[in-house]
């Protein structure tokens, strides 16, 4: 009976606790249930065709119109006129509010009769020749000319290029020989001294012809020097001549060497040199090689007669064991031409034959 009364009591007084508005104490509501989502029983498969609504197809999206005009599809007549050079554009109406006034000066280059634009007014050559020395003094711009001069061709520098130190050997029972050609310059990249000599002999004979060059050389190109000067021949008679030639690098880098001789006694000759550097590997070089002498006139003195005198084509083979040193081997056919081949015949000689050469190419 008091187990009942205090089980009464406790219920009555935990009532009011339960009817208590507890939102305020900051709890989180109950979550509501999400609504459940109608299912497509049509799109699921469940219910027959005829019981589900008709599907509406997605719709293509346009093509783009093609302008035959502007293809060129159709004649100029079918198509309709194009908008001329007064239409304006959103562009140029946004230019429009542009102060174009500071453009007044600029030149029209495609206004018939506009200036090139590598043209120099007349007023950029006036005043002093040397501006800047007003303001940084002539002692201060003179340094920096002088340096300039150097930088730009100025620079003094020298070479002594020995071109063939051969020995020749006759594959026709001939006179074995030897022959030298050597030149060396210095100075700048526009003015030059130039000294040159060659000659050829027999091993155990006389030197048979010899020659030295002195020339001033004056750079003409980009390419090419031309050189003018005095040529001394100690054999085979003292000779002097006048000289005049050009020596450079011809398209398709051959080089080139010719001069016109004029001798002390009135005799015109002349002759030509070309070669060309065909690289096989970067240090193995094959060297096709001709040489052609002229005269203008019979020189009986010297067993020579008018027109094409002599010409020499040869193939050199040489290995660069360092550029500046390199031995080669190679053939050379000489042969003397019109009269000056009947003057070597009628005293017994064989105007021409092939010689076997080796050498050595050295330049420092």
């Amino acid at each position: 009976m008091i187990r009942a009364a205090l089980l009464a009591g406790s219920m009555l007084a935990t009532a009011p606790l339960a009817a208590q508005h507890h939102s305020a104490h900051g709890g989180k509501p109950a979550a509501q249930p999400a609504p459940e989502q109608e299912m497509d029983h049509c799109a699921i498969g469940h219910l027959p065709p005829e019981e589900c609504a008709p599907r509406e197809e997605p719709q293509p999206a346009p093509k783009p119109e093609i302008d035959h005009c502007a293809m060129g599809h159709l004649p100029p007549e079918k198509c309709p006129p194009k908008a001329g050079p007064e239409s304006v554009t959103e562009m140029d109406d946004g230019m429009a509010g542009m102060d174009h006034s500071s453009h007044g000066s600029m030149t029209d280059k495609s206004a018939p009769g506009a200036a090139a634009e590598e043209a120099v007014p007349a007023r950029a050559l006036e005043g002093p020749r040397h501006a800047a020395d007003a303001i940084w003094g002539r002692e201060a711009m003179e340094l920096s000319r002088e340096q300039l001069a150097r930088e730009n061709g100025g620079m003094t520098t020298g070479m002594v290029l020995i071109e063939r130190l051969e020995a020749r050997i006759a594959t026709d029972g001939g006179e074995h020989g030897y022959l030298w050609d050597v030149q060396g310059w210095y100075g700048g990249d526009i003015d030059r001294f130039v000294l040159k000599t060659e000659g050829e002999g027999g091993f155990g004979g006389e030197l048979e012809d010899a020659e030295i060059q002195a020339l001033y050389s004056r750079a003409i190109g980009p390419y090419f020097d031309l050189q003018a000067g005095v040529r001394f021949d100690p054999e085979p008679d003292s000779l002097t001549h006048l000289v005049l030639g050009v020596q450079g690098l011809a398209p398709y880098m051959f080089h080139v060497d010719g001069a016109l001789f004029l001798s002390d006694r009135g005799d015109l000759t002349a002759r030509i040199e070309a070669e060309y550097d065909q690289k096989i590997t970067q240090r193995l070089i094959l060297q096709p090689r001709i040489e052609a002498e002229f005269a203008a006139q019979d020189i009986p003195e010297r067993g020579i007669g008018a027109g094409i005198t002599k010409v020499e084509p040869g193939l050199r083979l040489r290995y660069e064991i360092v550029p500046e040193f390199a031995p080669y081997v190679g053939i050379e056919y000489e042969a003397k031409a019109g009269e000056t081949a009947d003057i070597a015949r009628a005293n017994g000689n064989d105007p021409d034959g092939l010689k076997a050469v080796i050498g050595l190419r050295v330049w420092f």
